[in-house]
């Protein structure tokens, strides 16, 4: 059976606009919208889920999905950064970030690595291969996590890889070998 993957990217938020590390803000309105005015445009599920975050569970809503919280779907945890900005974290620690973004198995916030975040979406992927269609409101990084995964690219290249809000990523595939579909959006970009 080929499963089917629909990876949608979260409404705009107020800690996406400021390039802030999730620190629990709501969508912003204009992003609400714009999800609202997407309902209903997306393939039917027989799974519907959401990272577990606020900006995830409200884009699901405004979209008119009846999503399932899913634990190993949650962005990268990153430790003691959450809700500080990269521009904040990289004045007062450059060298950290430094590593964090140039090696996927630094983790110097205190929480996951790059790396450990790809494998716990590979296995997540490994899960839901053969059983049909799942449709996810996750984070941008989990995205980015699929992406790597599904076509096997080196960990490297997940900071590559852009993922703008509310947009769809759609992977496609059985017995493990996954194919990626592109350009395929909800809604029109936040701007």
């Amino acid at each position: 059976m080929t499963s089917r993957v629909f990876l949608v990217s979260p409404a705009m938020s107020g800690s996406l606009r400021r390039a802030a590390f999730d620190d629990g803000a709501p969508i912003e309105e204009g992003g609400a919208r714009r999800a609202r005015a997407a309902a209903g445009s997306l393939p039917p599920a027989g799974r519907v889920l959401t990272s577990p975050s606020l900006r995830c569970r409200e884009t699901a809503a405004a979209l008119g999905l009846n999503a399932l919280a899913a634990p190993e779907l949650a962005g990268l945890d990153v430790g003691r950064w959450r809700g500080r900005t990269l521009d904040e974290v990289g004045a007062a620690d450059p060298e950290a970030v430094a590593r964090w973004l140039g090696d996927p198995d630094a983790a110097p916030h205190g929480g996951e690595s790059v790396r450990d975040l790809c494998g716990r979406i590979a296995r997540w992927l490994a899960g839901v291969a053969d059983t049909g269609r799942t449709l996810a409101v996750v984070e941008p990084e989990v995205v980015r996590a699929a992406v790597v995964h599904a076509l096997d690219m080196p960990v490297t290249a997940f900071w590559r890889l852009d993922v703008p809000p509310l947009t769809a990523t759609e992977l496609s595939g059985r017995s493990g070998r996954w194919n990626l579909r592109l350009g395929h959006s909800p809604a029109a970009p936040d701007t």
